[in-house]
């Protein structure tokens, strides 16, 4: 079979399409033909060593994935072969073929798109949980959502309006992007590659910041966005697409009352009874049409370091797609 691998860390061109041998599932696990992949900040993390955990060498990224079941091990009873599932991994999926332990498996109905159910998992799950587990909205609250077109924003952005926030402000580089994100549901739109941004969102709030932020853009994007935050703000935390660090001082915080808060969707994994409940209320979203998923475009798996190049160039909207 085919494969993405990097050997080591860099740029887009470290992904070598390669050669490997097809995985053998074992007595638990199902061998499933790859038909969609979902390409992620956290992919081009990886490849460039900065992820937040360590990544060994060589490595397959990818975590989401989708396709049929072409194999099941001796002890499997749930599946079988035929069957259209999805799941998320935590690494091989930019590959043909993937072996996974029959509990990781996600059903997907014949009315959702392989596309669709790669969208969903690492985007859906994490923008739930942002907002909710570790972001605490409440009703009427104000909400700052950065990167608003792509894959976790446009999904933020529906959840916050179906969870009852009272302003949405949604940030994006560009006009189409922009006003992609105010068709979503956002109630106001800002572009952060202005200067004076931060005095944008202060007019919205009429001087008083927002609530609840969402930050995935790292460097001066976060220090700004610490800037916009309300008393008893809280903003979460869940990437650095920039590649820069962000440094502050936490003493900063105190005369506001306000948080920052990491987020890392593995530890929501780890945890059944949070992230299977709030699974079922996505599906359930979908299935009624209140949530929209945007392919943004798909693409071979050939192509994967191209794919990179668009990401972390900013020049997409919605979700990007690997396919074998």
């Amino acid at each position: 079979m085919k494969v993405i691998q990097f050997e080591q860390y860099g740029g887009p061109e470290v992904l070598h399409y390669i050669e490997a041998e097809r995985p053998v599932p074992g007595d638990n696990e199902v061998l499933v033909e790859v038909k969609a992949i979902g390409v992620n900040y956290a992919d081009t993390a990886r490849r460039e060593g900065q992820y937040v955990v360590p990544t060994p060498l060589p490595y397959v990224p990818g975590s989401e994935v989708a396709g049929v079941i072409a194999e099941t091990g001796k002890n499997v009873t749930r599946y079988k072969t035929g069957m259209r599932v999805s799941a998320l991994i935590e690494s091989g999926a930019y590959a043909d073929y993937v072996a996974l332990d029959e509990n990781m498996l996600i059903p997907v109905p014949e009315d959702v798109s392989f596309e669709q159910a790669v969208a969903l998992p690492l985007q859906g799950l994490s923008a739930y949980h942002i907002l909710t587990t570790m972001g605490r909205l409440e009703q009427g609250e104000t909400v700052l959502i950065h990167a608003a077109a792509g894959g976790v924003g446009a999904i933020a952005v529906q959840l916050a309006k179906l969870f009852g926030a009272g302003k949405i402000i949604a940030t994006a580089s560009s006009s189409e992007k922009l006003e992609h994100a105010k068709s979503l549901g956002a109630t106001h739109i800002v572009n952060y590659t202005s200067e004076n941004w931060v005095d944008e969102v202060k007019s919205i709030t009429d001087g008083k910041g927002v609530d609840l932020a969402l930050e995935m853009v790292g460097g001066d994007v976060f220090n700004k966005t610490l800037k916009c935050l309300a008393p008893f703000g809280r903003l979460v935390i869940f990437g650095a697409a920039s590649g820069e660090q962000a440094q502050f001082h936490p003493g900063q915080l105190m005369r506001k009352n306000q948080s920052v808060i990491g987020f890392f969707l593995p530890q929501i994994m780890r945890k059944p009874e949070l992230f299977q409940k709030s699974f079922k209320e996505l599906l359930g979203y979908m299935a009624s049409g209140e949530l929209q998923l945007t392919i943004g475009g798909s693409y071979p798996l050939a192509d994967a370091a191209e794919v990179h190049r668009m990401l972390q160039g900013r020049k997409t909207i919605g979700k990007l797609v690997l396919k074998p």
